[in-house]
């Protein structure tokens, strides 16, 4: 009997190949982490799309990348399978049903969310962020800081944006200049031996496999790579022009550009410029806005980063960009989210060439190393931020600790943390129970007081 699994699986068409980008972009929840495995099962050990070796290459380039790796590394998969129209169907479902969901959602908070049971949904969700974000950063600590320079590049980023109130671009590029440096004098330390692991098992053949040649549309040449980059600066201004006269539009475009090229180490790395952007600076929601917006975007499908819906959408409807506030939101949450995920295809398309001409030879970089130890430090720094805003919320910059220490927040935020650290708990089911108690609560509070 012949094994099927040493038979090389039929090529794939693009229209076979739409219908599953659609599938993982409902089923991509478990941040990066989780929808690298999905894809990682799905490809690499079920349908054999393509093999260990080209999907760790990709993983490897598209963890270099700012942006959202998952995303990126399934436009990158696409791209060698059918090219540039392959790549932007992937892409775009990857996160449509996020989009989709999260507009829903907040044009329902805005017009629900000040009743009791919206407010206490949100009021156990509060401490289930802090729970993820603290989680999130010893996961990453625990892999990443493996040295006493390690450790201390995060301190001083934890130090720096949370005493300091450095911005997190400067302290991005600091660690960066630090580890180019550093590495020169100590190279032991900056050398990157962790990565994602993933299983080593062969799985039989691929249709992309250890040896197959790469695609004419994926080899490298000065002149398509110019000619890309052409393309993507030609989409970006004629975008741009096109809400030339909506100035909080316009600043939205501009911003999350900005935002989409700071995105290294992940969405967790980049919200505190998030939230200097769009509630200190631009206004476009509010602290506890962007809390609730962050639970969500934990809740739905899709990359973390996919907040930007969501404050895009708040952030239109606040500055008025139409009279309909539907429109104003939808208008926000498309401009926002559009801008960035654009460079995301702009690294692919471009990059990728030259990336599959190089393979087998693409290393991490000190600078890099660097960054993401100092990623470690400002992720802590956000967890503080959240936690005060949670435990605290009548403090203010001025008096922190003003009002009341709320308890019942704190309790969950243990019990969530631990949930998620001591017993491996999914994190859906963690913001689910933690919605169900806070909403239960308010409730029960609400009944004491008639």
């Amino acid at each position: 009997m012949i094994d099927e699994k040493q038979i090389s699986p039929a090529p794939v068409t693009l229209s076979v190949a739409t219908r599953y980008w659609l599938k993982l972009g409902f089923i991509s929840f478990g941040g990066p982490a989780g929808q690298i495995s999905i894809i990682h099962q799905e490809l690499v050990e079920k349908r054999r799309w393509i093999s260990e070796q080209r999907y760790l290459h990709a993983l490897n380039y598209c963890m270099l990348l700012p942006g959202p790796e998952a995303t990126q590394l399934a436009i990158y998969i696409a791209w060698l399978m059918h090219g540039t129209y392959g790549a932007i169907v992937a892409g775009i479902l990857f996160f449509l049903p996020a989009f989709i969901l999260l507009s829903v959602l907040a044009g329902i908070y805005l017009a629900f969310g000040d009743t009791s049971l919206i407010q206490g949904v949100f009021y156990g969700i509060k401490p289930a962020v802090v729970a993820i974000v603290l989680f999130a950063g010893w996961r990453i600590g625990s892999r990443i800081l493996r040295n006493a320079m390690l450790w201390s590049i995060a301190m001083f980023a934890f130090i720096g944006i949370f005493l300091l109130n450095i911005g997190f671009p400067w302290i991005i590029l600091t660690a960066a200049i630090f580890g180019a440096v550093g590495s020169k004098f100590a190279p032991a330390q900056f050398q990157n031996n962790n990565g994602h692991y993933i299983s080593n098992a062969a799985y039989g053949p691929a249709i992309i496999d250890d040896d197959t040649p790469t695609p004419a549309h994926a080899k490298f040449s000065w002149r398509k790579l110019s000619l890309t980059i052409l393309i993507f600066i030609a989409i970006w201004l004629i975008a741009l022009l096109s809400i030339s006269n909506q100035p909080a539009l316009l600043e939205l475009g501009r911003f999350f550009t900005q935002a989409a090229f700071l995105t290294i180490g992940g969405a967790y790395a980049v919200l505190p410029y998030v939230y200097q952007g769009g509630v200190e600076h631009y206004h476009w929601l509010t602290g506890p806005q962007m809390m609730d917006g962050l639970a969500l975007g934990e809740a739905t499908p899709g990359p973390l980063i996919m907040i930007v819906t969501w404050i895009g959408y708040l952030g239109g409807v606040a500055k008025n960009v139409s009279d309909y506030p539907i429109i104003a939101g939808i208008a926000g949450a498309g401009i926002a989210t559009f801008f960035t995920f654009l460079p995301s295809f702009l690294f692919i398309l471009a990059g990728g060439p030259l990336v599959e001409a190089t393979r087998n030879e693409l290393k991490f970089t000190a600078p890099l190393v660097s960054i993401t130890a100092a990623v470690v430090g400002v992720i802590f720094n956000l967890a503080v931020f959240f936690a005060w805003h949670t435990f605290w919320p009548q403090g203010t910059t001025t008096a922190p600790f003003a009002g009341t220490f709320h308890y019942f927040p704190f309790i969950v935020t243990i019990i969530a943390f631990l949930a998620l650290w001591r017993y491996k708990t999914d994190i859906m089911k963690v913001i689910m129970t933690c919605a169900l108690t806070g909403m239960l609560w308010v409730m029960i509070l609400n009944l004491l007081e008639k």
